[in-house]
């Protein structure tokens, strides 16, 4: 072949080419433009997805750490209310037996089992009696009621039980109510 042979042959297939028309071209800059839409869409909703995704993750987990809670304190209320059943049964078990006669006393022995084995069963259920007596006062297991004076202890020491306290696993159930000493500052000048 030679040289006008190979420009004949490129000019045919010049004219083989038909130009795209207006119109197919619109049509493609309208789909190009419609995926990128939906492409947009497609990320918008997987983004709104793994969000919401996330969201019940979370209210799961504050669900199940709500259920974990109301478990371990089952039976709170119900403790609750036979503490005062406990304190009065202590009262009575108080009063000296030896001036009593026999079958008061043995009433009262009767008294003494019971309240014994309702102890036993409130510690087997993890309510433990906040031992107060003699300790430093804490604000955060103690209501101070009273207030006295002594040199016989330190400042801030608890000098009596009033109400006894009580903790239902590692929480405060009823603070105890106790009196505290608060030694005056005259007393302490005078210790130093």
């Amino acid at each position: 072949m030679n040289k006008e042979e190979m420009q004949k042959e490129e000019t045919k297939t010049e004219e083989v080419k038909p130009e795209m028309p207006k119109k197919k071209k619109e049509k493609e800059n309208k789909m190009a433009k419609e995926v990128e839409r939906l492409q947009e869409e497609a990320k918008t909703k997987d983004e709104k997805i793994l969000r919401l995704s996330a969201e019940m993750q979370n209210m799961r987990r504050r669900f199940d750490e709500e259920k974990a809670k109301l478990a371990k304190y089952d039976g709170e209320d119900i403790i609750l209310k036979m503490l005062p059943i406990l304190d009065n049964m202590e009262h009575a078990i108080k009063m000296d037996d030896n001036d009593l006669t026999d079958e008061v006393s043995k009433f009262l022995s009767g008294f003494k089992m019971i309240y014994g084995n309702m102890v036993d069963v409130l510690n087997n259920c993890g309510i433990e009696e906040i031992k107060c007596l003699h300790e430093p006062f804490d604000e955060a297991s103690m209501n101070a009621v009273l207030v006295e004076s002594t040199d016989e202890f330190d400042d801030n020491i608890v000098l009596d039980v009033l109400q006894k306290g009580y903790m239902y696993k590692d929480k405060v159930l009823r603070p105890a109510m106790v009196k505290v000493n608060k030694v005056e500052v005259e007393t302490l000048e005078e210790k130093e």
